[in-house]
């Protein structure tokens, strides 16, 4: 099975349009995709509403993605021709907590493509690729955790140095490795589909692809 995830330093820098793409550059995976989001304190996992509930009760969920037609970053996956797509949510810091749930999920699925930073502390991924976008200031903790496992970089540009927002990150993590410049709307360039295409368990005996 390959397991491949996609993180970023930052919310809206393009890491579901990044899975998307990947989904649909390679249809002979069948991807199953996962989105995992982690909300702050206050907040429900089980919709993702300002909640005041016991916090052991709802500190996780899992749901199944049905609707190929919706606005929905699981939505997307499916669109882009995933075989199934799951939406986890968790309290921030209770990721560990849901992952019995996840690996059921896993241990059925042909091969895995993840958006998240921290489930990188319970999976080892076949490819690991950052989302990096110089003009967005906020750097999750996760993404600086988790920077120096990047297989690769996927950044936003051609930009100037000058207009690098980030305050006391280092890249030093990931010196030497490659680094693929997109422009949005084009967040799948054909070099990231090689690179992760040549990365990846060779496909056997798939039905129907």
């Amino acid at each position: 099975m390959a397991v491949v995830v996609i993180g970023g330093h930052s919310r809206n820098v393009g890491k579901t349009s990044v899975v998307a793409g990947l989904i649909g550059a390679l249809p002979q995976y069948n991807w199953t995709a996962f989105k995992i989001t982690q909300y702050g304190h206050g907040i429900c996992s089980r919709d993702g509403t300002s909640c005041h509930c016991a916090t052991d009760d709802h500190s996780w969920a899992i749901t199944e993605e049905k609707d190929r037609a919706g606005d929905s970053d699981t939505s997307r996956f499916l669109a882009a021709g995933a075989a199934n797509a799951w939406w986890v949510r968790t309290e921030q810091g209770r990721l560990a907590e849901a992952m019995p749930a996840i690996r059921g999920r896993l241990a059925e699925s042909e091969n895995v493509i993840l958006e998240s930073n921290s489930i990188l502390k319970f999976v080892r991924p076949d490819l690991y690729l950052t989302v990096l976008d110089p003009a967005t200031a906020d750097f999750k903790r996760s993404a600086q955790e988790f920077l120096d496992l990047a297989d690769a970089v996927i950044l936003h540009g051609p930009r100037d140095d000058n207009d690098v927002l980030w305050s006391g990150i280092s890249l030093k993590p990931v010196a030497g490795r490659p680094v693929f410049r997109i422009q949005p709307p084009e967040y799948v360039t054909a070099e990231v589909v090689n690179f992760v295409r040549g990365r990846l368990p060779e496909i056997r005996n798939h039905r129907g692809h």
